[in-house]
């Protein structure tokens, strides 16, 4: 049965969370009770936990007696929503955001080396802020729009990707957006969200959490809906039904098991949902955050003690800190080498895993997550490549690929 032809009481994530990580790590589920089409409480959380992970079927009975039986979930179809395929044409740009899937995943030589092949999920192919983040505006909203219908005025701390991403969907659904940047967005982006015909309030602190509490009480004095990128848990659980699963998808189609994933840490959801989703699902599998050194500030990445809401929920093995200077090595690094310019996050992850390739932590195949392109920071790489020369990586990495 589809999940949609199901009722059940919504129940938050910590109750089913765990019941998840089972069911991946087995890739099997119990069989769900649902009587007259009513999801009986003592399956809740399982029911939860397939409908949320983007199963095209829940296994019923419709007997509220005793449970039987186990389901393979390859049986589920759990793959059917990040297979993607046919012309790409499609009915709105709601759509596209939503079904223009999977994301490219790309073996970069400027980052394999050895025992050690990278693959990076190429996460400027979205059509709103070209990042990851239009993953997380378009499913918070979405989710926002099917639970509690159209709001009014939409009000979001951003560093500027949510935001634009926002700003994006809200014309196109009519809502009105007011964007908070903090004092280091780079000041270019005033110009694109004065284009779009957003409201976009530049504050004094220089990270966008900090800009929270603000924002929450200009919203509740003004009507306005807060989606809370920091604490709403659609951002970990897009991940987790999506991202995740396109890189297992496209690597399982190459024949491929990943040994480890780095990806970089912001408000930690994409971070966390693929440590969550591959260390269930393989078992030893290690995954690397990483998060600018004390005292520098990268665009898209924050330190774990200004807040990480889903890190601690998940297992890491190391975080890895890297500074500008070095984010900037690791974008010029691939720049030079395979020929495409990722962003500044995507850069200290760059930087971070040539790091642990040089001391032996890592072997294998590697999945790196880019969250957005480089073009977008013109104006930091004006003011870095103008005022030191840079090398592009350290200098064993310039020796030929063995």
């Amino acid at each position: 049965m589809e999940p949609g032809m199901l009722r059940a009481r919504k129940i938050r994530l910590e109750e089913y969370l765990s019941l998840l990580g089972k069911i991946i790590s087995e890739w099997k589920t119990p069989v769900i009770r649902a009587p007259g089409g009513v999801v009986v409480d003592e399956d809740l959380g399982v029911y939860t936990a397939l409908r949320e992970f983007g199963v095209r079927y829940i296994p019923v009975v419709d007997d509220a007696g005793e449970a039987g039986g186990e389901v393979p979930l390859d049986l589920l179809d759990p793959f059917h929503e990040v297979r993607g395929g046919g012309a790409r044409v499609y009915d709105s740009v709601v759509d596209l955001v939503s079904r223009d899937l999977p994301t490219p995943l790309v073996k970069l030589k400027s980052l394999s080396r050895g025992d050690v092949r990278v693959w990076a999920k190429l996460e400027w192919y979205h059509p709103f802020s070209l990042s990851i983040k239009d993953r997380v505006a378009w499913y918070m909203l979405h989710r926002l729009l099917e639970e509690e219908g159209n709001p009014r005025k939409l009000y979001e701390a951003s560093s500027t990707n949510t935001g634009m991403a926002l700003v994006g969907l809200g014309n196109y659904h009519g809502v009105k957006v007011r964007v908070y940047l903090p004092s280091t967005a780079q000041r270019c982006v005033d110009y694109v969200f004065q284009a779009m015909g957003a409201e976009a309030r530049r504050e004094s602190t220089p990270i966008t959490i900090g800009m929270l509490n603000k924002v929450l009480i200009e919203a509740s004095r003004d009507g306005a809906i807060v989606l809370n990128q920091f604490e709403n848990d659609y951002n970990f659980l897009v991940h987790l039904r999506y991202t995740a699963k396109e890189a297992d998808y496209q690597l399982m189609s190459m024949g491929v098991r990943p040994s480890a994933v780095v990806a970089g840490l912001g408000t930690s959801g994409h971070f966390s949902a693929l440590s969550f989703y591959f260390k269930h699902r393989y078992g030893r599998v290690k995954t690397i955050g990483v998060q600018p050194a004390q005292g520098s500030s990268i665009p898209g990445l924050r330190r774990i003690e200004t807040g990480v809401k889903w890190l601690h929920s998940v297992e890491a093995d190391e975080v890895v800190d890297v500074t500008l200077e070095e984010a900037l090595k690791g974008v010029l690094h691939v720049a030079r080498g395979d020929g495409i310019m990722p962003g500044f996050s995507s850069g200290a992850v760059a930087y971070a895993l040539m790091k642990l390739v040089e001391n032996g932590s890592l072997s294998g195949d590697v999945i790196v997550v880019f969250p957005d392109h480089g073009l977008k920071y013109v104006e930091l790489l004006e003011g870095l490549l103008a005022e030191k020369c840079v090398e592009e990586a350290p200098q064993s990495w310039h020796q030929p690929y063995a």
